[in-house]
Order: C-alpha cells, then structure tokens, then sequence
C-alpha cells in the first residue's frame, strides 16, 4: 500500500471506527437534532518534545468570539483532507512546517444550532522548530505541559486541555472519545 492508500485507508479507519459503519452500509441514521449547518473543522496538536503550541487569534468572530488560547484551528475547505487542513493550519497560523500529522481522534457535537465535526490531529516538530505567527495569529507559544495556561485563559472554556487529556491516554482509548464538549 503506498503512502497516499495509507492516508485514505487511516481516515476510513477513523470514520467507520467513529460512526460504526452505518454510514458506508446505508444502515438508518438517527434523525438529526436541528437544521443548521456541519462545520468540518481541523485541530494540531504538535508538540515539540514536553511542549505543546497554543496560539491566539486577532479576530476572533470565526472563533465563536472566544479569546485566549487555543489549538491550532480552521475549518476543512471544500473536499480538502483533514490531513491536508492540519499542515496549512501549521503553516498559515505558526509559520511550522512538518513532515507528517496523525489522526488522534474524531469528536462530534452539536454546538449552538450546528453540527461540528472535528478531526483532533496530532504532529510532532523539531527541537529547533520556531513560531512566526500568521495574519490572524496574535500570538503563537510553546507552552511546556507542565505548565499550560489556566483552564479560564483558555477559548471555550478550557477545551484546549480537555483534548490535550485525552490525547495523553493509550490511542485505543483516545479513538473511543466521542465528544469532549459534554
């Protein structure tokens, strides 16, 4: 299987492990909770050693109008692979560029009147890897995990450390989280 077989075969993995094949099977979907729209968004974890990268954002208004910190984030453009979305995420709000990101785990949840679905990915940067923050990135930090901000000096009330716990469990136990904005 060559690399690009390996990435689909990762993300069918993800999804049908995620929605339990009953979206590849035709098998009956519960009846959604609202009409609002799906929002496909993207998160990076990538560490750098025991440190992690938090970043802010200037304009907020994409971002719920929540400051502090955050994850690096977007939305998934149109027919783009979450993979893809991870290392231009990187690249665009951090100035990183890495070689490769990892699935860590899929959560979905209705947030307000929307669906989100969120690809939780995970990377790893060089020792010497620097920050040059982006047009919308305030700021851009290694935080050392030891000593990551206040769950209060985090966006949307701390979700930053929540998947940043789940993300330290065994990858069995990771992929089994469903949501963590519960």
């Amino acid at each position: 299987m060559d690399d690009e077989e390996e990435e689909h075969h990762g993300l069918h993995d993800a999804i049908e492990h995620f929605f339990g094949g009953a979206w590849l099977t035709g098998a009956a979907q519960p009846e959604p909770k609202s009409q609002g729209r799906i929002k496909l968004v993207a998160d990076v974890t990538l560490r750098r050693g025991e440190a992690v990268l938090l970043v802010k954002y200037r304009d907020v208004r994409r971002y719920d109008g929540q400051t502090g910190w955050f994850l690096p984030d977007d939305y998934l453009r149109r027919s783009e692979h979450p993979l893809d979305a991870g290392l231009r995420i990187l690249r665009e709000q951090a100035g990183v560029d890495v070689a490769e990101l990892d699935f860590g785990f899929v959560e979905s949840f209705e947030g307000g009147a929307d669906w989100h679905i969120v690809f939780h990915l995970t990377g790893q940067a060089d020792d010497g890897t620097q920050l040059t923050p982006g047009d919308n990135t305030e700021a851009a930090r290694w935080f050392d995990a030891s000593a990551l901000p206040a769950r209060d000096e985090v966006a949307h009330d701390g979700w930053a450390l929540d998947i940043l716990s789940v993300l330290t469990r065994p990858r069995e136990q990771a992929a089994q989280v469903r949501s963590v904005a519960e």
